[in-house]
């Protein structure tokens, strides 16, 4: 049972000007789907084959010999929730439970927007920044490389990429206005609210 490439759930270009149809094109098409074709041809023909990716990333997580199973297959699963985590008129503030929520565990919608910056500014080379449930508490973490929360026992919520694929085409060096019109223009409001009431 492969694992199959998740289309985008917008068109390339609607999340023009924040990202390009250039950039989603080779970051969907050529990163993401790299990943999803190394997974399947790593775990195929063994007991992992038939598992699904997420049972996979929790049971390979730490074992040196599965490194190459946990790095693609939990970048496979981390772009599609970063497709998922944005959508085209997105960003702005939260309302409902979620807001509540937020602003019960970080003081303020604007306590959490200055944490999860300071995530994904601080996160030296690649890797994710995160809004994540941990034991029924709103957490801002960030992870290096493919690591993800489900690896961790976390809930996650949302997410941004912060590998330099996902933002180089467009804004060079500047990840900090790339983080910037991520919070204020793209994310999916609906799908981190839907993600904690499933939680």
């Amino acid at each position: 049972m492969a694992y199959e490439l998740p289309a985008l759930p917008y068109d390339y270009s609607a999340l023009e000007p924040f990202i390009t149809a250039k950039t989603l094109e080779f970051h969907h098409d050529k990163h993401h789907a790299a990943y999803v074709t190394n997974y399947n041809n790593l775990v195929k023909d063994t007991p992992l084959a038939d598992k699904s990716l997420e049972a996979v990333i929790k049971e390979v997580y730490g074992d040196a010999s599965k490194a190459g199973i946990f790095n693609n297959g939990a970048q496979a699963w981390n772009h599609t929730f970063y497709w998922n985590s944005i959508k085209p008129g997105g960003g702005g503030t939260p309302t409902g439970a979620l807001a509540d929520k937020i602003n019960a565990d970080f003081g303020s919608y604007d306590q959490f927007k200055e944490a999860f910056t300071a995530a994904a500014t601080t996160q030296f080379g690649s890797g994710w920044a995160w809004l994540v449930l941990d034991n029924g508490t709103l957490k801002v973490t960030k992870t290096g490389n493919a690591e993800n929360p489900i690896a961790l026992g976390q809930t996650p919520l949302l997410t941004l990429d912060v590998w330099e694929h996902a933002y180089y085409l467009d804004y060079q060096n500047k990840r900090p206005v790339y983080i910037s019109d991520f919070l204020n223009s793209l994310v999916n409001w609906d799908f981190v609210a839907a993600n904690l009431a499933a939680a």
